[in-house]
């Protein structure tokens, strides 16, 4: 089954534009975000699934979000604006993301998120459904984490016969709550949603929360394991992300078939 017929009427929706576009949002943020797209499909974040979004550069009350469709086909003359109550500004009729609403409500809650990644990368989803393992940092690179990564329940506000997606603003302020000044948040048997300062910022994190699920679980094979301590994760988050253009001019490179 292919992506298209999986997010078809009952998967995706289509809003009537509101408001005014006004200024437009920098051609280099724009570029920026469909590269975005791309490094995360390559990086093995997302695949036919996930988005990444951008907070308008000249309208901190907007954001800046594909229509629906896959992350690798995304190109500039797919991205859409957005108000914070998930209403689209300039799609045009098209189809635009049912979870549209975990961007707008975290930028709505966190001032300081200047993008949002959702996925549903394969080795998060395990940590999200188990009820005696935690996420924890336990390499160098993903000290962003912290000392706690919380979980979403949504049968706490949907009940126990939803979706498990976040289709309306109100599960979006109830994810945006529970992840509170977090970097990550984990939502049970979906996956997860990381913000950043930057779009580089919020790449670098939903990839190497990947990474360090993955070496988690690996280590959980071998037995016990030892965790970063809580300052080993604030020195080594605040000393990596002073390299996150290195990692993010390398994941350019692949995901244009240059390395």
């Amino acid at each position: 089954m292919t992506a298209s017929s999986l997010e078809g009427p009952a998967f995706t929706s289509k809003a009537a534009d509101v408001g005014s576009e006004g200024p437009a949002a920098d051609p280099a943020l724009i570029a920026e975000l469909v590269l975005a797209n791309h490094i995360l499909l390559r990086e093995g974040v997302v695949d036919a699934f996930g988005h990444v979004s951008a907070r308008h550069d000249k309208r901190p009350d907007r954001f800046l979000l594909a229509r629906n469709m896959a992350p690798a086909l995304v190109t500039a003359a797919d991205i859409v604006e957005f108000d914070f109550d998930g209403n689209p500004v300039n799609a045009a009729g098209r189809s635009i993301y049912l979870e549209r609403f975990i961007h707008a409500e975290i930028f709505r809650a966190r001032p300081d998120v200047m993008a949002v990644v959702h996925s549903h990368s394969p080795s998060i989803v395990p940590f999200s459904i188990s009820k005696k393992t935690k996420l924890l940092p336990v390499c160098h690179m993903s000290g962003f984490l912290g000392m706690r990564t919380p979980i979403f329940e949504i049968r706490d506000h949907a009940g126990y016969s939803s979706d498990l997606l976040i289709t309306n603003s109100k599960l979006g302020a109830a994810l945006a709550h529970t992840m509170g000044a977090c970097n990550c948040a984990l939502m049970r048997g979906h996956g997860s949603t990381v913000a950043g300062s930057s779009l580089r910022e919020a790449v670098f994190r939903a990839v190497y929360t990947e990474v360090n699920a993955k070496l988690q679980s690996e280590a959980m094979s071998l037995g016990e394991f030892t965790a970063l301590s809580e300052g080993e994760a604030e020195t080594s988050a605040r000393n990596i992300s002073t390299q996150i253009n290195r990692a993010w001019d390398y994941w350019v490179m692949k995901a244009q078939g240059k390395a």
